[in-house]
């Protein structure tokens, strides 16, 4: 593939060749930061972890560069941790047991950009390349600028693929916000109970975002034992670890739709939501 930094890398975990390795991925994670996948696509790595037909494919669009950085990192300069970000990534892909790992090496600065069409090329190339039947990335309604850099890049290089090359799902996940105020029957629910041994270890290999005191790997296992417990309030819990998603596939397969108003929407089901059980309390209905 001609991807657009030089530095951009692709990692095979098992050695395979590479072309064989990207022809083979069924589920691809689209991600901004070194851990994005981990914590909000494990899902899509669990269902091909021990599978003999499924294979994850993690893409990670920024080079790090402008990672925070304290404690043992603390006088770490932009190109040291931009190493010690990759590395951690593809540790973790070689424990996952991803089929590939590819790194895009993009400034944040460029993510963001509203003009910049690098990435979204970047990205329909590797689409182009994989062939997944399912796409996790960011959520519209991510209050990260980078996340939403990215989301928009991969939305758009989606549309851009002939129909039938298109994702059968795209999901748009959980990192900075959560996804519990979507309408229940909005909400794509991922089980991922019984595996927090596997979480804990994918979460725990990005040292150099946890050591400083943000505890990433605690916060992600804590979301989702809470989506399991506060999903429904009348019911002994099903499950023991969930993940939330918001379903972006109608704005893959119709690109007629606007992104802002979809996202929106629900937004306001919630509003309505919290209006119509606010009047029936008061009366007001």
């Amino acid at each position: 593939m001609n991807l657009h930094h030089k530095a951009a890398e692709i990692y095979v975990p098992d050695d395979r060749p590479v072309t064989a390795a990207l022809k083979r991925i069924t589920h691809l994670g689209i991600g901004a930061h070194q851990d994005d996948l981990e914590f909000m696509a494990f899902h899509g790595i669990l269902e091909c972890f021990a599978s003999k037909s499924k294979w994850f494919g993690g893409v990670t669009c920024t080079n790090g560069s402008g990672s925070a950085r304290t404690g043992k990192y603390k006088k770490f300069s932009d190109e040291q941790m931009m190493a010690v970000r990759r590395g951690e990534q593809n540790r973790a892909a070689k424990i996952g047991k991803y089929g590939v790992m590819i790194q895009l090496d993009f400034p944040s600065s460029a993510v963001k950009s509203a003009s910049d069409t690098t990435l979204k090329n970047d990205l329909k190339t590797i689409l182009a390349a994989t062939g997944p039947e399912i796409v996790y990335t960011h959520n519209p309604a991510d209050k990260h600028d980078t996340h939403l850099g990215v989301v928009f890049a991969a939305i758009q290089a989606m549309r851009e693929l002939p129909p039938r090359r298109r994702p059968k799902q795209v999901i748009g996940c959980e990192v900075w916000r959560n996804l519990d105020w979507l309408a229940d029957a909005a909400k794509v629910v991922m089980d991922v109970s019984g595996h927090d041994k596997l979480a804990a270890k994918l979460n725990g290999i990005f040292d150099s975002q946890i050591a400083g005191g943000k505890r990433y790997d605690l916060a992600t296992l804590g979301r989702r034992s809470a989506n399991a417990t506060f999903f429904d309030s009348h019911a002994t819990d099903a499950a023991t670890q969930l993940i939330f998603g918001m379903d972006l596939t109608p704005l893959v397969l119709d690109k007629s739709m606007d992104l802002v108003d979809y996202t929106v929407g629900f937004i306001e089901q919630f509003r309505d939501d919290v209006i119509s059980k606010m009047s029936r309390r008061l009366g007001r209905a």
